[in-house]
């Protein structure tokens, strides 16, 4: 029998270190999530990774929106995929947050990885729609044109864009967000070659033994979304590797204060 040693997962904190703080939407308590502000606060605020979500204009170009229209989170009107890349350039994406923010607009993917190359940051992306491989293509496409494969993990609920990253970028690490954990979820990381498992953080609550499980596999543990000190100490305690949170300062903090450290 041979036995292969696995490469170590970057990803797989040490123990007796901080929890990895990624922000949700870009430090999205403070600034209209999905915009460059609240990439740029989230990154003043020592957040390790940027969670952002992704789907393509009618002309195949990929914009950051979680949402399926830009109703709630602009001052437009209607499904993404039905505007292009022309339409939703001139809309407003963050007046509704604040007049502060007036004239913000939804960032192109290419607009956020050039800042993040340049100025720092790493981006765990989450294909939101995607109904071909060739949308996951047109994504894929971005991240290897500013030379990002190192710096960002593609995440999706949905196991096919999973295997379509896979088959089209081996190289690009992959995540797989789940609501509740599955049956076998070390099972179903090998399977999809995955890098990270990223569950709701309450769904860890019923199998806490399973981030050892997935560790010994060599899967790291991104849990979403966690906004209080009370759940960052509770899933920092079942070995957690990373935390997506609206509020990427405060983890901060409390990572410093955790680990006996400080700004």
């Amino acid at each position: 029998m041979k036995v292969t040693a696995l490469d170590p997962n970057p990803y797989i904190r040490p123990t007796n270190t901080p929890l990895t703080v990624i922000a949700h939407r870009g430090a999205s308590s403070l600034a209209p999530e999905n915009t460059m502000f609240a990439q740029e606060t989230a990154r003043r605020s020592g957040a390790d990774f940027i969670e952002n979500d992704v789907q393509l204009s009618k002309d195949g170009v990929p914009y950051l929106l979680h949402d399926s229209t830009v109703d709630r989170t602009t001052d437009g009107t209607g499904d993404i995929t039905t505007l292009t890349a022309a339409q939703l350039d001139t809309l407003d994406a963050g007046s509704w947050f604040s007049p502060l923010y007036t004239g913000a607009r939804i960032p192109t993917l290419a607009t956020q990885l050039a800042d993040l190359r340049t100025r720092g940051g790493n981006l765990l992306l989450e294909i939101k729609r995607a109904d071909t491989k060739n949308d996951v293509a047109a994504m894929i496409d971005v991240v290897r044109a500013h030379n990002m494969t190192d710096r960002v993990i593609m995440q999706s609920f949905d196991t096919r864009h999973l295997r379509w990253v896979h088959d089209l970028a081996p190289e690009l690490p992959l995540g797989l967000l789940r609501s509740t954990l599955d049956t076998d979820p070390v099972a179903i990381a090998e399977d999809l070659h995955l890098t990270t498992y990223n569950p709701n953080g309450n769904a860890l609550d019923t199998t806490p033994g399973i981030v050892a499980d997935l560790h010994a596999a060599g899967i790291a543990v991104m849990a979403w979304t966690a906004d209080t000190p009370a759940k960052w100490n509770r899933y920092d305690n079942y070995g957690v590797d990373g935390i997506i949170t609206n509020r990427p300062a405060e983890l901060t903090g409390w990572n410093w204060a955790r680990n006996g450290s400080t700004p």
